[in-house]
């Protein structure tokens, strides 16, 4: 995502006020607050059908989101229109992508009305710039990554559906040639953006992005696509696909599939973990696409790059449900009894919930360090790989713990924690979906 509360459209947060979701989910006074400090946004989504994407406009070159400014000092605390946008974000997916969670994740998809209110939140049209019609302004990863762990610790599952569109606008920017900025990317800042999705994982034992299965052949004025691509969000209703594949010398690129093409096959497959993000396996079989669906054509995009931002945006995915199982633990410890005191008081258990929070910080460190980088435009990929390492591990640690303190109903469906420990595991073996 590229989330800079600086760069939400005044416009754009005045429609959102007047939609009345902001009032419906109790979230008016903080987005008024918002609009009095002239912070910008918009986003909506709607249902799978046959979209025709059109040409907006004419851009001479394409239109490339600038590096945030940064003041040169060391700090971690967010700006207060980072802590106004996150607090914002964080309320509402505490109030409703929770209590739809559950329903959500034995359903194995995300209701309709959820997904429509989140693209109100107005996160997609960040990433169009103004010429087409968003609110583009310098990208703000940091804030990406706390906007996605604010959505998390409402639902991860949920979250994923909620942010893969915004994903697919994100790459559109930073690599689209200016012809599909012009007739993709601007559809993201219209009253019903596409719902969309990265596909990027294939259904084989030790996936690597750069030795990709899935192949793009150049056949005249056109590419054949013909492959596999699993873990795809949102499968069944996307109406846009950035598929990843390898090209005529073998190097792994992204390309612009419409979903009404012929030779594309839907199928669900819905997993242990981020069930509501409707999960899905993509068939692609001889599957024509012009020769400009490169995503930057000729120049193409720089994939070592996406693959860095997608794993950053898993690790703000885990921070925000490690949170939620810390926050859910650390209260049923100290209220339930045992032998006359709050289990808290036992030493095994108070140092397990001691350990969750400080694996928990580290966590939080690393993914912000690296979006730093991010932000500031430097090398990122080392930063990421430390990052999503230790999400990994211990996030499907603080998970386990989680389910282990609550003993007995920590096995149960009566508590969240077992359905976030199923989620916390996903982050390890998820490529691509989202992307700050």
């Amino acid at each position: 995502m590229a989330l800079n509360p600086n760069a939400i459209g005044l416009a754009a947060l005045r429609r959102l006020s007047s939609s009345g979701v902001v009032e419906r989910v109790g979230l008016k006074t903080p987005f008024e607050k918002l609009l009095y400090e002239g912070s910008r946004r918009g986003f909506q989504v709607g249902a799978a059908g046959n979209r025709v994407f059109k040409r907006v406009g004419t851009l001479g070159k394409p239109q490339r989101p600038d590096v945030a400014p940064t003041g040169g000092v060391f700090d971690l605390t967010p700006t207060e229109e980072q802590a106004m946008f996150r607090e914002a974000v964080a309320r509402y997916a505490d109030e409703r992508l929770r209590a739809a969670a559950a329903d959500a994740d034995h359903a194995a998809a995300a209701p309709e009305d959820i997904v429509t209110e989140a693209a109100e939140l107005g996160l997609a049209a960040m990433s169009v710039p103004e010429a087409l019609g968003g609110a583009g302004e310098p990208q703000s990863p940091v804030t990406s990554a706390l906007i996605t762990q604010a959505m998390a610790h409402g639902d991860m599952g949920l979250a994923i559906a909620c942010l893969a569109p915004v994903g697919v606008a994100n790459v559109l920017a930073r690599y689209g040639s200016a012809e599909q900025q012009a007739k993709y990317l601007a559809a993201f800042a219209e009253e019903r953006p596409p719902v969309a999705a990265i596909a990027i994982a294939e259904p084989r034992a030790l996936f690597d992005a750069a030795v990709l299965q899935t192949r793009a052949v150049s056949n005249g004025d056109a590419i054949v696509l013909t492959g596999e691509k699993t873990q795809v969000p949102l499968a069944a209703e996307a109406e846009l696909l950035l598929v990843a594949a390898a090209d005529d010398n073998d190097k792994t690129q992204l390309y612009i599939v419409e979903r009404g093409l012929e030779g594309i096959s839907v199928e669900a497959d819905p997993g242990m973990g981020v069930r509501a993000a409707g999960m899905g396996t993509v068939r692609l079989d001889n599957v024509r696409l012009p020769a400009t669906a490169r995503v930057g054509e000729d120049a193409g995009c720089d994939v070592g790059e996406l693959m860095a931002l997608s794993r950053l945006a898993w690790c703000g995915l885990a921070l925000g449900t490690a949170q939620a199982v810390l926050d859910y633990t650390v209260p049923y410890i100290n209220d339930r009894h045992a032998f006359g005191e709050p289990i808290s008081n036992r030493q095994s258990v108070a140092f397990m919930a001691a350990d969750m929070a400080l694996e928990l910080e580290g966590m939080r460190l690393a993914t912000w360090r690296a979006a730093a980088r991010a932000e500031q435009g430097q090398p990122l990929a080392r930063e990421a790989a430390l990052a999503h390492d230790l999400c990994v591990r211990h996030g499907m640690q603080i998970g386990s713990d989680g389910v282990q303190l609550l003993g007995g109903h920590g096995f149960t469906k009566e508590h969240p924690v077992e359905r976030w420990y199923r989620d916390l595991r996903a982050v390890g073996v998820m490529h691509g979906g989202v992307c700050l």
